[in-house]
């Protein structure tokens, strides 16, 4: 049932970021970028042939092969539950539709559809997929981070007094 729900899930946040693509490019296409949220951002229709802020630009190929393998193994770790973690798997099924819908795009296309410019910083245009990769990963890195400063402090504190870690068991 969990394998179930994780992929229909998936299906779905990449449909929406399929969906926000084309409509992007139906809107913006050859037009004038519109702005929104009080200016702060604008849309305006963009290629990208590379990877976040236009790295590795014209490489596709290496990056749609890149990208699969890392979405295989993300979905490997989801679907065996090799993490116990709802958080993680939550994590993970973000990071797998947001590479999923730009996979399409480069399979598709040879290139990404960008499309949210914010205007209040120096910053690349970026689509809804960017937005799930990003959230994704960044949230699976803390969540890592304090696991790791968690682990240690209860390392120290047994490394202090074994007897009264073990007493604590």
């Amino acid at each position: 049932m969990f394998q179930t729900v994780s992929l229909i899930i998936i299906a779905l946040l990449t449909g929406l970021d399929r969906v926000t693509k084309i409509a992007a490019a139906d809107a913006l296409k050859g037009g004038e970028p519109k702005k929104f949220l009080f200016g702060l951002f604008q849309l305006r229709y963009a290629e990208n042939t590379g990877a976040a802020f236009s790295s590795f630009s014209d490489n596709t190929l290496l990056l749609t092969v890149f990208t699969v393998l890392v979405l295989l193994l993300c979905l490997f770790v989801l679907l065996t539950r090799r993490s116990k973690s709802r958080f993680i798997s939550a994590c993970l099924i973000l990071i797998i539709a947001g590479g999923t819908g730009n996979v399409i795009d480069r399979i598709a296309s040879g290139f990404v559809v960008d499309f949210i410019e914010p205007l209040f910083m120096n910053f690349a245009v970026f689509n809804v997929a960017d937005i799930f990769v990003t959230v994704g990963a960044s949230l699976l890195i803390i969540y890592e981070i304090r696991e790791l400063i968690i682990e240690k402090k209860q390392k120290k504190s047994e490394e202090k007094d074994p007897a009264e870690s073990e007493n604590d068991r």
